[in-house]
């Protein structure tokens, strides 16, 4: 039986709503075996980012190192890199070792607005990685500060693309989530040539800590197993969307997604079902 292997460079996250946490659930819920390399440690939760403590350069190359020498993922995922010496070591590792499908998520802000990657580290982060990368999944805010520009509209999204695209990103998915629209949500996915668009409603919750990250760990979970790249952000859509919809419900401010959610649904059980 083939195995799927990806593997997620991130940060921690306390609450287990985003970063390794996140990503690795995703993984394991998409039948694809999850491997790690941290990059720092966040004393988070649902009320905020209470503390970022990054690794050293050196602490995160020496994980890449491992998962070369013996665990070639099938797909990549980058997620908090915190700073541009962390950002060329990851870089570095992924040249080094050849590896394919990598899914770039350019995590900069906290759900409650604390900075989680360094003013000098974009400038990084198009340089060194953004050439490497199949797709790069920013939401607005991301993508108004990659490309530089303001975003107000579709219009908008699709410059954004463009220019992010032409930073080496072969494919663009430009997420919705931030825009004025307010009955609905589109994402932009630009494959250099072509423009596709996927909508759908917009839920009216709080309770979306996490979902970047899980919605490129699930893009990188279906690149792991073969599938194309529409094919595996049709999926991650869906898989988010689900996780969106039947929340969890807890903590006291932005609660993390509910990573159980999509597969349950593909088996017929309820939101509640424990067993």
């Amino acid at each position: 039986m083939k195995v799927y292997k990806a593997l997620t460079i991130a940060g921690s996250d306390s609450g287990g709503g985003a970063g390794i946490q996140a990503d690795l659930k995703t993984f394991q819920e998409l039948g694809v075996y999850g491997m790690s390399a941290l990059t720092a440690v966040t004393a988070q939760n649902t009320l905020g980012v209470q503390g970022v403590y990054p690794l050293e350069p050196a602490a995160v190359a020496r994980q890449l190192d491992s998962i070369g020498e013996d665990l070639t993922p099938d797909a990549v995922k980058t997620g908090m890199l915190f700073s541009s010496e962390i950002i060329r070591k990851v870089s570095d590792g992924i040249r080094r070792y050849g590896w394919k499908n990598l899914v770039v998520d350019p995590v900069m802000v906290a759900k409650g607005g604390s900075p989680l990657l360094q003013q000098e580290a974009v400038r990084a982060l198009a340089q060194y990685l953004l050439p490497l990368a199949l797709v790069t999944t920013p939401n607005i805010p991301e993508a108004e500060i990659i490309a530089g520009m303001t975003i107000a509209g579709i219009d908008d999204c699709k410059e954004a693309a463009r220019r992010i695209a032409e930073m080496g990103s072969r494919y663009v998915v430009v997420k919705g989530g931030h825009g004025a629209e307010p009955g609905a949500v589109t994402d932009v996915l630009y494959d250099g040539t072509e423009f596709t668009y996927i909508e759908s409603p917009r839920i009216d919750t709080p309770h979306t800590h996490g979902t970047g990250c899980t919605y490129s760990a699930a893009l990188a979970a279906e690149l792991a197993k073969g599938r194309t790249t529409d094919e595996a952000v049709k999926t991650a859509k869906a898989f988010i969307r689900a996780a969106i919809e039947d929340g969890l419900g807890i903590g006291s401010g932005h609660g993390p997604t509910n990573h159980f959610a999509y597969m349950r649904r593909l088996r017929g059980e309820g939101v509640g079902d424990n067993d």
